[in-house]
């Protein structure tokens, strides 16, 4: 078989969540749906983390929460909750296991291992080129990103954000549950925005994950030895490391979408799905995997799916500013977290603001800095 009605090409979490979605939903159960992948997922390969009310779709999976949140920078430190929200960690195997255990209940829907090489538009439908066969279908999903051509332009400034997590775990009991440290600026900056995030799961385990939102990567040394450090610092040096993790998320309000087709969407990353100012996906998956399906149940075109919003702009400017003055970061942020309580801050992060109140966060930044970048933009 060649032909499918849909097919999802990459199997990470937009692609998963789309064929999840599909399957619970029975419009598509006359549908055939291929998912296309050169592994299938099974492992702890991600580590995903939003924030939500109490109860939402993803509550059974999610392997730790917190009530509060830390921030920390040379300009302000607090410790706040951040009510009605708890901030959530999800470890990926286990998001791969509630996915692929509901998929096998569903006959439509088919996974095969295959090493993906291209997707082409044709007159009436779309091609899946693998290394062995070409599989035509109405609708792909895509989430391989097959090119740099975000890259390789410059009218969007692109950053990273980059980081090696260490999973540990203590003799002694070191840690608070109750709060996860958002961020905390006062690891030394280098020129940089650089920060250490922190998610203590148990009282002597925690993830400690040194983070960068930069142009250029770090040899692994570095952020190995600067973990070491902030670790030393806080008098934590009995310990062992039981999990690493190390990953890179482009940052660019480039348009991924504007490659969007009649029979093709490009979803997650290669859609532009991930928040351009903090890296965050997985949130905005969840929600753009709602609208998507929504979206193609009522036939509307797969070109108009996407739409430009303010948000798209707030998060250009903040890139244009970093990617020329990536030390000001810090700043920013420190400014940000000083004059706006964190839960406000979680919904602007999250775009669910209005314009008023984004005005209320925004004049408490350094707003000539904005203004400055926004006058660049126009002229």
């Amino acid at each position: 078989m060649d032909y499918y009605d849909y097919i999802i090409v990459g199997g990470g979490a937009s692609g998963l969540m789309s064929a999840y979605r599909m399957s619970k939903d029975v419009f598509f159960d006359d549908k055939t749906i291929l998912i296309l992948d050169k592994v299938k997922k099974n492992s702890n390969d991600k580590t995903w983390c939003y924030w939500e009310t109490e109860n939402d779709e993803w509550n059974d999976i999610a392997s730790a929460s917190w009530n509060n949140i830390i921030f920390k920078s040379e300009l302000y430190k607090t410790k706040e909750s951040i009510a009605p929200y708890r901030y959530k960690m999800i470890r990926s195997k286990d998001f791969y296991s509630k996915i692929f255990t509901h998929l096998k209940t569903k006959p439509n829907i088919t996974f095969q291992l295959v090493n993906v090489l291209d997707i082409q538009q044709l007159a009436g439908t779309a091609e899946v080129i693998t290394t062995d066969t070409i599989f035509k279908t109405k609708t792909v999903l895509n989430s391989i990103l097959f090119n740099d051509a975000y890259k390789n332009q410059t009218k969007y400034p692109v950053l990273q954000q980059h980081f090696v997590g260490f999973f540990i775990r203590t003799k002694k009991n070191y840690f608070d549950e109750s709060a996860a440290t958002f961020m905390d600026f006062t690891v030394a900056q280098k020129g940089n925005t650089r920060f250490m995030y922190v998610l203590p799961y148990a009282k002597n385990e925690a993830l400690f994950e040194y983070t960068l939102f930069s142009k250029e990567l770090l040899p692994y040394d570095h952020y190995k030895s600067e973990i070491e450090k902030y670790l030393k610092d806080k008098n934590i040096t009995d310990y062992e490391i039981i999990e690493k993790e190390q990953g890179s998320i482009p940052m660019t309000s480039y348009k991924f979408w504007k490659n969007n087709s009649k029979n093709i969407i490009h979803i997650g990353t290669a859609g532009g799905w991930s928040k351009a100012s903090t890296g965050f996906t997985f949130k905005n998956t969840t929600n753009k995997t709602v609208q998507l399906i929504k979206h193609i149940k009522e036939g509307k075109s797969l070109t108009k799916f996407h739409k430009v919003t303010k948000f798209w702009l707030y998060d250009l400017l903040l890139l244009d500013i970093l990617s020329q003055q990536n030390e000001l970061g810090a700043s920013i942020f420190g400014k940000m977290f000083q004059k706006s309580h964190p839960n406000q801050i979680l919904k602007f992060l999250d775009e669910e603001t209005s314009f008023l109140e984004d005005l209320k966060i925004q004049l408490k930044m350094p707003i000539w800095l904005f203004i400055t970048a926004l006058v660049k933009r126009i002229f």
